[in-house]
């Protein structure tokens, strides 16, 4: 149609009449704002485009696909590359006109000196000098994503292709930040689910009424460090009046070491359950932990077994913390066994302790997060204030003993945090 106007006006008017140039100045004008306006309406599509992708959920390695293809063939730039964070470290998502041999070694620091739009004409940097410009994508002062862009000619509006990748970058990079920050939301959620379900099994783990007669009286208290931990006690009463108890401390903390605990439990139900020696008993157990750690991971672990008829305790210390025991006055530590279970295959050595009971007797077994606890000071709660509080103590009954010795340790440490699980398990014996 203009060109049918150019013929009709040029054999009217002749080809240098005044008209005539003011009306090609016109229709010149007129050319422009038409490819400007088409250009426009082609960026809008896009963005249109864009934003219906990012809402159907389309997944991020399309959306840089679509990012990149807008860029190329919409926007004419002909260097392009668009950094994302993955696992603290910058990875190119979709990249052209550049040589991808120049992408392999790691920019992740060199990234952190660009803080707003700059041209990378001047620059050292042998990926970075192959661009004109940066554009770094900040979310609260930190950077979300990187836009490299070059390649420019000399008749692009620089300026405003510029500004309208730098939204269209924006929109694309908080739309993956946001699906990132919903994947981990997620995942912390079940994270969160699977612990609470351990620490549910810790809680049926535990003993929830603690046995009495009239040759023993028991009293526990398990408060993991966080929701669940890795400690354990366990008693076991039998029909002719003896008694087993236990306790122990695993390596580590959290969801793995609830389930070791849980295995750990129904290993040592099963066996004791059996009435073996305790020598066997403890052989089978470092056995059974081996099978499942591998020796990645140890159990440190007291148990004991207490004749009611023959007044007799024999026990075994398996790396743990020494027990106390406080009989006519006299306060000892109980010491006899063998390497903590799960090291190796066989233990290498084990011994018996036996002791007579030949007056009642207070036996205190306990965790290192009782005695490792400190005070504003730093100094830590330790195993002599523990003996001296034992033997201040010795008469009380389990229950009143392990409830004020918490009492005790609280006052001790102020505010202090708890610096592990805290588990007591107070026997007496008569």
């Amino acid at each position: 149609m203009k060109g049918l106007l150019k013929f009709i006006l040029l054999r009217t008017f002749g080809p240098n009449m005044p008209e005539l140039q003011e009306i090609r100045s016109t229709l010149s004008r007129i050319d422009r704002l038409e490819r400007e306006i088409g250009l426009k309406q082609l960026q809008i599509n896009s963005l249109l485009t864009i934003t219906q992708a990012i809402n159907e959920n389309v997944p991020a390695e399309d959306l840089f696909k679509m990012y990149g293809a807008f860029l190329r063939f919409e926007m004419a730039i002909r260097k392009m590359a668009l950094f994302f964070r993955e696992n603290q470290i910058w990875e190119c998502k979709i990249s052209s006109g550049v040589d991808e041999t120049l992408f392999q070694p790691d920019i992740s620091s060199d990234l952190s000196r660009f803080r707003s739009t700059q041209g990378l004409s001047d620059d050292s940097h042998p990926l970075f000098r192959e661009f004109d410009l940066v554009i770094p994508i900040m979310h609260k002062n930190t950077a979300i994503a990187y836009a490299f862009l070059g390649g420019f000619r000399d008749e692009d509006d620089v300026y405003s292709k510029v500004q309208f990748v730098t939204t269209i970058t924006n929109i694309i990079a908080v739309a993956i930040e946001n699906k990132r920050l919903f994947k981990s939301q997620v995942q912390q959620q079940i994270v969160n689910r699977e612990v609470e379900l351990a620490a549910e099994i810790q809680r049926a783990l535990v003993p929830g009424r603690m046995p009495s007669s009239k040759g023993y009286q028991l009293s526990g208290i398990y408060r993991p460090h966080f929701a669940v931990g890795g400690d354990y006690y366990d008693v076991v009463e039998f029909p002719d009046g003896q008694i087993a108890f236990c306790i122990a401390d695993i390596t580590g903390k959290g969801v793995s070491a609830a389930l070791l605990m849980a295995n750990f439990q129904a290993n040592f139900r099963a066996l004791v359950s059996r009435r073996p020696a305790l020598e066997e008993l403890v052989r089978e157990m470092n056995e059974a932990v081996f099978r499942v750690t591998q020796g990645d991971k140890f159990i440190t672990f007291f148990v004991a077994r207490y004749d009611t008829a023959a007044r007799t305790l024999h026990y075994v210390n398996a790396g743990h913390i020494p027990p106390f025991m406080i009989m006519n006055g006299v306060i000892t530590t109980l010491r006899n066994g063998a390497t903590s279970l799960g090291w190796l295959p066989k233990l290498p050595f084990l011994e018996i302790g036996e002791v007579k009971i030949s007056a009642p007797a207070l036996i205190f077994t306990f965790t290192d997060g009782l005695t490792e606890a400190r005070n504003s000071h730093g100094d830590e709660f330790g195993e002599e204030r523990l003996a001296a509080f034992l033997k201040e103590h010795e008469n009380d009954d389990p229950e009143t003993l392990n409830s004020r010795l918490i009492q005790h340790v609280e006052l001790f440490r102020g505010r202090e945090p708890w610096p592990d699980d805290i588990t007591l398990l107070t026997c007496k014996l008569f």
